[in-house]
């Protein structure tokens, strides 16, 4: 038999299960220790405010999700897919995740909450690894974190005016930030992956991001040479 969950884990289960069900309005100290089977003093002892519950909260939903996510973006490492149709699936994923916990979304983003984030950080580190196999394979055309800065505005942007609702805010709003996302930063495979030779400069920009990703594992050169060689692609990719 296993043990009971701790009062921590207990309250935290409680009140992300009232978040999701009820939104943040729903989440009061009384209601989240009557859920819980604490007293409310325990939860001003561990968590110290509301505020602090809530993050608390945010965190350990968001720290689930990201678990499984960085769990599967190992997979498609092994696996030699297309990192374009990853980079798809995942901007999806993405979505489908937001929509199902609106309130933790809006917890999250329309406040500075995501700032110091452990799970955010993590998750970002996901998007960057699937933005670093775009570039390996001679596709982006944008510097890695220009394209990353670009993929999670437009999520945040998209997801956040989607939960506002209003007039254009449909479901087809994610798909299509997308859509123009990857049209500014991806490019057609390159001649040596089966890309059209005629591209011309869209080409050059992939080839360069392609060796400027390879840069700090490439073979005969110190840590310093790497460095100048990322700092000198990195500038000629952003003078192209």
């Amino acid at each position: 038999m296993s043990p009971a969950p701790d009062p921590r884990t207990r309250i935290v289960t409680a009140a992300a299960r009232l978040l999701a069900e009820d939104g943040v309005a729903a989440v009061t100290t009384r209601s989240v220790a009557l859920a819980a089977g604490v007293q409310a003093p325990a939860i001003y002892r561990l968590f110290g405010d509301k505020d602090g519950l809530l993050d608390a909260v945010a965190e350990h939903v968001l720290a689930e999700f990201v678990a499984a996510k960085t769990e599967h973006a190992a997979a498609e490492i092994g696996g030699g897919g297309d990192p374009v149709a990853d980079l798809r699936d995942s901007w999806r994923v993405q979505v489908a995740f937001g929509l199902a916990n609106p309130a933790l979304f809006r917890l999250l983003y329309a406040s500075d909450r995501d700032d110091d984030s452990p799970a955010v950080a993590a998750g970002l580190e996901v998007l960057r690894a699937r933005v670093h196999r775009v570039a390996a394979a001679g596709r982006l055309r944008v510097p890695e974190e220009q394209a990353v800065a670009m993929i999670r505005a437009a999520g945040a942007g998209s997801m956040l005016t989607m939960l506002a609702g209003g007039h254009g805010a449909g479901p087809s709003l994610p798909e299509l930030m997308l859509d123009t996302v990857l049209a500014a930063i991806v490019t057609d495979p390159p001649a040596w992956a089966g890309g059209d030779p005629d591209e011309g400069a869209s080409m050059t920009l992939a080839a360069l991001q392609a060796v400027r990703a390879a840069a700090p594992a490439l073979p005969g050169l110190t840590d310093p040479e790497r460095a100048l060689l990322q700092e000198w692609l990195g500038r000629a990719t952003t003078a192209s």
